[in-house]
């Protein structure tokens, strides 16, 4: 399908810093680089700053990249007999400003470093001379309170007559007449330039979706990665603990299996559950385990005779994954769920077979009138909240092996235990599909699921 058939899934309105980051991470995997990206930028700025027709203009950098698209922006307004661009010379720039600050020596706009509150005072005959100053001191990845000579650079334009177009995002504390942001708008009110940025970076998965995981802190305690509990198995032994081991992989520091099948694995915690299948007699010993646990991930290998066992899980779950036989009606609903079905789980759990046509599946997908996110599994992987889309084309046909579907919900269960749900998601079929296609580059259709297992921390934690 021609990615334009897919335009009404992109997002509008308001966007964050984080997932602004992530989209503009996938357009460079795509091809288009950072470089090119803060050129079209700044040239937009360049263009917003000419249509005032000034005479004078002050432009006022930070060394992080919002300061490099002040810088393209100067190279582009040369032609202007007075362009005055002040930018901090202490502390080191990013790559790309660095590469724009050298690039706009060869230019003739003026340059004026400083490196603390008093290099500002005798630049300020620029302020009060200025027909449009531009504000690109701080971008959107800008926390706490502005520091000199930042602090300083802010004063000086309030001061000014001069009306202020910011870049992206105003500096705090800086009086913006105009926001120009880039893509989407970054704050309420701003007006917006499009830069290029593919559609598939920001509709389909990718490796800048990564970002989005929260660091390890360096004192982080056993736990704090999450615990999960894998619960399943019965008539069928392997899938939860292949599930289990896909959470591990993903991140999480506990977790537990409770089911009435035992494969000894040193690194899970097994909850025996007497008996063949999980029946009503198990719940209190569950139910326990719910409790203390951040995730549930439910349904691999459990058969069709434990649905009311799954109905109470989810009514005392605050988090949970549900796959396979828990997927069916009435249909389980945690406060906050994920579900990642196959077509025929998905026809069974909605009572509507999904499309073969992409676009239509996805409007299938959320229309689905559930209360979590749906994970819809296929050859293009369909992920919706009912209110947003997103797409994942990892994978690879080697996976129609059994047990990667099982894998990708316990990862998505890591996962969940420190993101919100449609995020989780997202990243897991991302991360399930690259780890299959690492798997299948060497051993082909022969590939195994848990051949998958080594490469997950390598895709979902690159060095």
């Amino acid at each position: 399908m021609a990615t334009g058939e897919l335009r009404e899934f992109r997002e509008t309105g308001v966007i964050d810093a984080g997932r602004m980051r992530a989209i503009e991470e996938n357009a460079v995997a795509l091809g288009y680089p950072s470089l090119l990206m803060m050129e079209s930028a700044g040239r937009a700025v360049a263009d917003a700053v000419l249509a005032s027709d000034p005479d004078r203009i002050l432009i006022l950098c930070g060394r992080g990249n919002n300061g490099g698209d002040g810088m393209v922006a100067a190279r582009y307004l040369q032609h202007i007999d007075a362009v005055d661009v002040v930018y901090p010379e202490c502390g080191s720039m990013t790559p790309s400003a660095a590469a724009q600050a050298s690039l706009l020596r060869h230019c003739t706009a003026a340059l004026h470093p400083v490196r603390c509150a008093t290099d500002v005072k005798p630049l300020g005959r620029l302020f009060e001379e200025a027909d449009v100053i531009v504000d690109a001191m701080l971008g959107t990845g800008a926390s706490g309170a502005v520091r000199e000579p930042l602090a300083t650079l802010v004063a000086g334009a309030n001061a000014s007559p001069a009306p202020i177009v910011a870049v992206d995002i105003p500096t705090p504390g800086i009086r913006a007449n105009r926001i120009l942001s880039f893509h989407r708008p970054k704050v309420e009110g701003a007006d917006v330039a499009d830069i290029g940025i593919p559609l598939d970076a920001e509709i389909y998965t990718g490796p800048g979706d990564l970002l989005l995981v929260p660091a390890r802190s360096p004192g982080a305690h056993k736990g704090a990665g999450g615990e999960v509990l894998v619960i399943g198995g019965g008539p069928y032994q392997g899938a939860p603990y292949i599930a289990a081991m896909g959470a591990l992989r993903a991140g999480a520091d506990i977790v537990r299996i409770a089911s009435p099948a035992y494969i000894p694995m040193p690194d899970l915690i097994y909850e025996r559950l007497e008996g063949k299948v999980i029946t009503e007699e198990h719940l209190a010993t569950i139910l326990s385990l719910v409790d203390r646990t951040d995730v549930v991930v439910c349904g691999m290998g459990l058969g069709k005779e434990s649905h009311d066992v799954v109905l109470a899980i989810a009514e005392a779950a605050e988090r949970a994954v549900f796959d396979a036989d828990a997927l069916a009606r009435p249909l389980p609903a945690a406060k906050r769920t994920i579900y990642t079905p196959h077509a025929g789980e998905f026809a069974r759990m909605t009572g509507r077979e999904p499309p073969a046509d992409l676009a239509a599946r996805a409007r299938c997908v959320r229309g689905a009138r559930t209360t979590g996110t749906v994970l819809l599994k296929g050859p293009v992987d369909v992920i919706s909240d009912g209110a947003r889309v997103r797409f994942n084309r990892t994978g690879t046909p080697a996976m129609t092996v059994g047990g990667t579907g099982d894998l990708l919900a316990g990862i998505a269960g890591a996962l969940f235990c420190r993101l919100p749900a449609f995020e989780a998601a997202g990243i897991a079929a991302y991360v399930n599909g690259r780890a299959g296609m690492r798997a299948a580059e060497g051993r082909g259709c022969g590939m195994l699921a848990t051949d998958m297992l080594d490469f997950i921390p390598e895709e979902l934690f690159p060095v």
